[in-house]
């Protein structure tokens, strides 16, 4: 199978970032170890390549008297800074041409925001060029996170065989697989086809995710495919479905068209306002074998919270410096354009997903309560979400819904690397893993908007300013300063903006 192609620019070869070092000591900070375990501090951290090798703290058995020795070391004084692992987005996108001017831009956004690691499902880029990305990043050579490539489970290019038998969807998984698929996303399969793909995928030891589309949710809801060995469900979908117990499909009103998106999203929320009530036995049934069966939520709520109000979404604080030209005309209402779909959308829909939000929240919060792991998507590219900063409102949402601040922390790292199967390697800061971090200089568990990129608006006794965004991001012992990679992208937009008025071509690399 050849790859389907892609006409985004790949980025350009890292010339930006400092390291690995021999030997980088972090002196003087607290540490959010990701783990759901509370801060602590002050601490040394002792880095070699692109490993912690020692972690030096002071307790009330303990002290920093024999905290890393400086000699050969690279040292960066962080006294007053928080290290946290470095942020694991579970559902991302390196965005298409409509969306990106080009990857770096994602990237950039990305470790900008601490991000180090994405699983990115769908892979809409081509497989084969995503896997490109990836190995490149894997090797140092790009600045970007560590990427694990998801393609879609569909047929391959204009012309090829669709898949409609078992044996086509063994073939069609081993054939990613030996491209470089660290597992697959699947949409609307056949229950043929998903069931036999599942189970060659479990197999074979790679990852699988599903966002299951409302056309085959009366077939396969997320209970039936969880049960089949599914990984992660994605978004809402396919949970309310598992709970029907008054009704075996969704109720839609006359005239309804699913491919007309908003009839789609507006029903969307209703899915959860027809399904089970909170406490009720088909709500905990559900819960309990989502737990036995150790499935993974991945509820991405951020991308969706402009259907409860579409007027924040668009008048988002960074999207003047942070959105490239061709990502915001994406956004625009549009028949075209996947989630553009705001054309006319009113109170009445936006009261109905408020209600959806509280049900899906409760859901998702009580899942976590039992033991479920639940982890941080950001879905970013679609409904007025930016790169990098999407990943921070999630991380909000998690709040609302009613993780406390160390919950938060952990859905975003630990669990999503356990999710990517990386846990060993990262994820936590622990002796021993990879050195993928983030510094920031304010406290998040105090306040989670610190970590976004523009910063979050404080008075002072000497007035207004902006504090926080992350400071420093370490992937693979590579110190970027994130401060400078999102300079960077406020350029680039800026450029980019003018070439626009000029009628400039909008794909380019930073200057």
């Amino acid at each position: 199978m050849t790859d389907a192609g892609t006409d985004q620019i790949a980025a350009p070869d890292r010339t930006c970032g400092e390291g690995p070092h021999d030997r980088l000591v972090l002196r003087n900070v607290t540490v959010i170890d990701g783990t759901g375990a509370a801060p602590y501090g002050p601490a040394d951290i002792l880095i070699e390549g692109n490993r912690i090798t020692g972690i030096w703290e002071t307790s009330s058995s303990a002290s920093l008297t024999e905290r890393p020795a400086a000699e050969g070391a690279v040292e960066m004084d962080l006294s007053g800074h928080y290290v946290l692992p470095g942020i694991v987005d579970s559902h991302g996108h390196i965005g298409n041409t409509q969306q990106a001017p080009n990857s770096e831009y994602v990237y950039k956004l990305w470790l900008g925001h601490g991000v180090t690691s994405v699983r990115e499902v769908g892979a809409f880029n081509g497989l084969d060029w995503t896997v490109r990305e990836a190995q490149r990043s894997d090797r140092g050579e790009i600045a970007a996170p560590r990427i694990h490539v998801y393609p879609a489970f569909r047929p391959g290019p204009a012309g090829s065989a669709p898949i409609l038998t078992a044996q086509d969807a063994v073939v069609w998984v081993n054939d990613v697989a030996e491209r470089g698929a660290k597992g697959v996303k699947f949409f609307a399969a056949s229950p043929v086809t998903f069931s036999a793909a599942l189970e060659e995928l479990a197999r074979l030891g790679l990852g699988s995710a599903c966002h299951h589309d409302q056309r085959r949710a009366s077939q396969v809801n997320a209970l039936t495919s969880a049960r089949w060995g599914l990984g992660s469900i994605e978004h809402w979908y396919g949970m309310p479905e598992a709970m029907f117990r008054d009704r075996t499909v969704q109720h839609v009103p006359a005239g309804y068209n699913h491919n007309y998106e908003p009839d789609r999203f507006a029903q969307g929320a209703h899915l959860w306002l027809q399904t089970a009530e909170r406490g009720s036995k088909a709500w905990e049934q559900t819960l309990e074998e989502f737990l036995q069966l150790g499935t993974t939520l991945s509820p991405t709520f951020n991308i969706y919270i402009g259907s409860r109000d579409a007027a924040r979404v668009r008048s988002s604080e960074w999207h003047e410096d942070f959105t490239a030209p061709v990502l915001w005309d994406f956004f625009q209402p549009s028949e075209e354009n996947h989630g553009s779909y705001m054309g006319d959308w009113g109170t009445e829909q936006e009261v109905a997903w408020r209600h959806a939000y509280a049900k899906w929240m409760s859901f998702v919060n009580d899942y976590k309560n039992l033991g479920g792991r639940v982890t941080a998507g950001s879905d970013s590219g679609f409904i007025y979400k930016t790169f990098g900063f999407g990943i921070i409102e999630e991380l909000e949402l998690l709040r609302e819904a009613g993780f406390q601040p160390l919950e938060v922390i952990r859905a975003a790292t630990l669990h999503g690397a356990e999710l990517m199967g990386i846990a060993e390697e990262t994820g936590s800061v622990e002796p021993g893993k990879l050195a993928d971090l983030m510094i920031v200089d304010e406290d998040p568990l105090a306040n989670l908007k610190v970590l976004y990129g523009h910063g979050h608006l404080r008075l002072t006794d000497d007035g207004l300013h902006r504090v926080g965004g992350v400071k420093y991001t370490l992937r693979d012992g590579i110190v970027y300063d994130a401060h400078a990679l999102r300079e960077d992208v406020k350029h680039l937009v800026r450029s980019l903006k003018e070439a626009k008025e000029e009628g400039i071509p909008l794909h380019s690399h930073p200057e």
